[in-house]
C-alpha cells in the first residue's frame, strides 16, 4: 500500500517542485489581510499550546499574533498580487547596448517544503533593445517573488520571465546562490552548503555572454 506520506515527505526532504508557478488557490484572495490575521492567529496558538507553550508568559502572549501578521504583511505578501512591484521602464536615449548587471541583491525567502528561511544573494542581467528599467526595480521584483513560500529553481525562473516581459526583451539572466535552512538546520544539518540555480533567456544561451555575465558577478567590488 502507498504511504502518500512518505511519498510528500521524499518530495519535501528533495526540495522538488511539482510546478512552474506557485500553487495558490483561486479564492486566495476572497478574505481581507486582516481576516487572515485573525484567522492564522488562532492557528499558531494552537501550535503553541499543542508544544506545550504557556501563551500567558510575558514573552509569548503576543507571539501568535506577531507570527500572524509577520506571515500576511511581510514573509509572505508577494503572494498578494496587489503588491506587485510596478515595473515601470524607459527609452534608452543612451543608446548604452552592453550587459547590464545588479548584483549581490540581498534574497529572502521561505522553503515551501518546511517554511524554514532561504538566505542568499541574486543576481541580474539583461541587454536592452530599446528599454530599460530602473535599477530599484530589479531588486523590487527579485524581493516581490521571494516573498512566498518558494522553491529557488521557481524563483530564478520568475524573475527572469518578468524582466523579459517588462523590457519586451529575451535577454534576461538571473543566478542565485543561496542557503537553505531547511539543509543548514535540519535534516542533514550541512550548515557549510548553499544551492545555486541559473536561469539564461535570449543572448545569455551564447556561451560568451554567459561567461561574461559570470565574470561580472565574480568580480570583486571596491568602493
Amino acid at each position: 500500500m502507498i504511504n502518500k506520506d512518505e511519498i510528500h515527505d521524499e518530495i519535501g526532504d528533495n526540495h522538488i517542485a511539482s510546478c512552474a508557478k506557485n500553487p495558490v488557490r483561486d479564492d486566495a484572495f476572497d478574505i481581507t489581510d486582516e481576516e487572515k490575521i485573525e484567522k492564522i492567529k488562532k492557528d499558531v496558538e494552537n501550535i503553541l499550546l499543542t508544544l506545550g507553550m504557556d501563551l500567558t508568559d510575558d514573552s509569548m502572549q503576543g507571539t501568535p499574533n506577531r507570527v500572524a501578521k509577520m506571515f500576511v504583511k511581510e514573509i509572505f505578501g508577494g503572494l498578494n498580487p496587489a503588491k506587485k512591484p510596478k515595473a515601470s521602464t524607459f527609452d534608452n536615449n543612451y543608446k548604452y547596448g552592453e550587459m547590464l548587471v545588479e548584483k549581490n541583491i540581498t534574497l529572502y525567502s521561505t522553503c515551501e517544503h518546511h517554511l524554514l528561511p532561504i538566505i542568499g544573494r541574486a543576481h541580474v542581467a539583461y541587454i536592452s533593445n530599446g528599454r530599460v528599467i530602473g535599477l530599484s526595480k530589479m531588486n523590487r521584483i527579485v524581493e516581490y517573488y521571494a516573498k512566498r513560500p518558494q522553491v529557488q529553481e521557481r524563483l530564478t525562473m520568475q524573475i527572469v520571465q518578468e524582466l523579459q516581459e517588462a523590457l519586451g526583451t529575451q535577454d534576461v539572466a538571473c543566478v542565485i546562490d543561496a542557503k537553505h535552512l531547511c539543509v543548514n538546520s535540519r535534516g542533514i544539518n550541512d550548515i557549510e552548503s548553499s544551492t545555486v540555480t541559473s536561469e539564461f533567456g535570449g543572448k545569455f544561451k551564447d556561451p560568451q555572454a554567459r561567461r561574461e555575465f559570470l565574470d561580472y558577478i565574480k568580480m570583486e567590488t571596491k568602493f
